[in-house]
């Protein structure tokens, strides 16, 4: 008898065994030097050009969903290459992290809490279906690149001078279709930012008007997402116009106060009960951005102010500010950011409402807001040694 068809057939199927992606390895990345090294300009020259000024070098990576991460490159700073439909241009598969590296007083080279950077661009990754790397690795790419300009671009000489790191993320996949896109990259530039912690008589904010809000419950207003700032220009623009810094985003039928422009917002008031209270918007509802420096702020009021003043994240209303500034409650506000550092804030438009905020002589910072400043600038610029001030190891410049 002629054997079965199938006993003679292997049926065990065929298991083909999956290769790991490859993870974000920092320690191998390569280096190409430029060989067009450019003169470093002042803060002043630089921060008057129409076009950001970057340092000589910058750092790549790309990644697809089949392999995981390239190794990274440090060279020369220049233009990307994207298909013209790559993913980011259509679908704002992009999100980002903004950081500053100081040049201390002391002469080191320092960077803020980049852990907390690092894990941040993870979380605005995930929400926009972006991969993500091993936190650490991020870092220590930003430390590379530092490594290599942070002596030319912020030479020992200007101590107190800082320059802007972004690093960045964009979809690249050249597929017009909505979808999670396989391809990605992963750049980190380094470049001059101006100074606006010190506004003339200090910030004036316009409230939001009331057919715009900047983000919203379910949306994206906790991730670093270019979508969450594209938008918001049109009503900044018109703040500005009307001679505002910028606006005071605000939620609701109520009129929650979220955000400053792209910072956070605090209030420091004397309650109805007579505490005094320094206030900020809470994270439980994901309308606001868990800022590195919001982050610090509380932590330094809590641990140092905490006697004198309950520091409390929770929900408040425009109409809660202006019923304190009518009272003679409301001691001060301020800004809290990358971007505006911490900046006092002297008054408030909402509608036909003029709050005036209490600040020290020509709107600069008030007794709060002046020792939290103090006590970040002083980490940042190494006038006292912290945990959150990482100083970095610099190679000399060319």
């Amino acid at each position: 008898m002629a054997p079965s068809l199938l006993s003679s057939q292997n049926t065990t199927p065929t298991i083909t065994k999956k290769q790991p992606l490859q993870p974000l390895d920092a320690s191998k990345l390569t280096y190409t030097y430029t060989t067009t090294p450019r003169n470093v300009p002042s803060e002043a020259t630089a921060n008057a050009s129409d076009e950001t000024i970057c340092t000589d070098h910058m750092i790549t990576a790309t990644w697809t969903s089949t392999t995981g991460w390239s190794t990274p490159e440090l060279k020369p700073y220049g233009p990307l290459t994207l298909m013209p439909t790559a993913s980011c241009l259509h679908y704002a598969t992009e999100c980002f992290e903004g950081l500053k590296a100081y040049r201390g007083h002391d002469g080191n080279l320092r960077i803020f809490r980049p852990d907390r950077n690092a894990a941040r661009l993870n979380l605005s990754a995930g929400r926009i279906s972006l991969p993500q790397a091993d936190p650490d690795g991020i870092t220590k790419l930003i430390l590379a690149l530092l490594e290599v300009d942070g002596a030319k671009w912020l030479p020992r000489d200007r101590p107190g001078s800082f320059l802007y790191l972004r690093p960045t993320l964009i979809g690249t996949q050249p597929t017009i279709g909505l979808m999670a896109p396989k391809q990605a990259m992963l750049y980190i530039l380094l470049s001059f930012f101006p100074r606006q912690d010190m506004p003339e008589g200090g910030m004036r904010l316009l409230t939001s008007p009331e057919d715009t809000v900047r983000s919203w419950v379910g949306g994206f207003g906790f991730a670093k997402v270019g979508a969450n700032y594209g938008p918001s220009v049109l009503a900044s623009q018109d703040a500005m116009e009307k001679g505002f810094h910028q606006v005071l985003w605000l939620y609701g039928e109520e009129g929650e106060c979220t955000e400053a422009g792209g910072s956070n917002f605090f209030v420091v008031w004397r309650r109805k009960d007579g505490k005094k209270e320094i206030v900020t918007a809470p994270l439980d509802d994901r309308l606001i951005l868990d800022g590195v420096t919001r982050r610090s702020c509380l932590e330094l009021a809590r641990e140092r102010l905490g006697g004198e003043f309950e520091v409390t994240e929770r929900k408040y209303t425009i109409g809660e500010v202006i019923e304190a500034e009518a009272e003679g409650r409301l001691l001060e506000a301020f800004a809290a950011g990358t971007a505006w550092f911490i900046t006092p804030v002297s008054a408030i438009r909402h509608r036909e409402n003029n709050i005036a905020v209490p600040t020290g002589p020509n709107g600069t910072p008030g007794e709060v807001t002046g020792k939290i400043k103090g006590w970040l600038s002083d980490i940042m610029f190494g006038r006292t040694e912290h945990e959150w001030g990482v100083v970095v190891s610099e190679r000399e410049s060319n």
